[in-house]
């Protein structure tokens, strides 16, 4: 049988430990910041699952200018693009040039790009980013 101190006891730590589990359920995980970058300048285009539109904005899932050479693709950001078929299909939308996004943004966009989607490629450091926006 419990004595009325340790019922105080046991009520008082389980009180805290509900408080503590109220506060965990309410605190939101951090968000990537590429992902921030991709919603705030690519998901109109590209959607929130990377599937684009068609004959539009191409899409990104398991794409090979994704996955392939890192320059190219800071090149992309950094210049637009218009005119490519990807997979057969041809994408009319011009790509407008993402060059007012820090070295940072667009290493942390293409790093969230190139790793979701089912894209498996590494991410981009904005050392990266800084190099090829130097040889612009």
């Amino acid at each position: 049988m419990m004595n009325k101190r340790s019922l105080l006891s046991l009520i008082a730590s389980l009180s805290f430990f509900n408080a503590i589990a109220q506060d965990s359920q309410g605190v939101e995980p951090p968000v990537d910041p590429g992902k921030l970058v991709y919603e705030q300048n690519c998901l109109a285009c590209h959607q929130v699952d990377g599937s684009g539109i068609p004959f539009l904005a191409p899409p990104l899932i398991e794409g090979t200018f994704v996955n392939g050479d890192k320059k190219r693709l800071i090149d992309i950001l950094l210049k637009g693009m218009q005119g490519v078929e990807i997979k057969g299909e041809q994408y009319a939308n011009p790509m407008p040039a993402f060059d007012y996004l820090s070295d940072k943004e667009i290493a942390d966009l293409l790093t969230y790009v190139r790793g979701n989607f089912k894209n498996q490629g590494d991410a981009v450091a904005e050392a990266e980013v800084k190099s090829v926006r130097d040889t612009k």
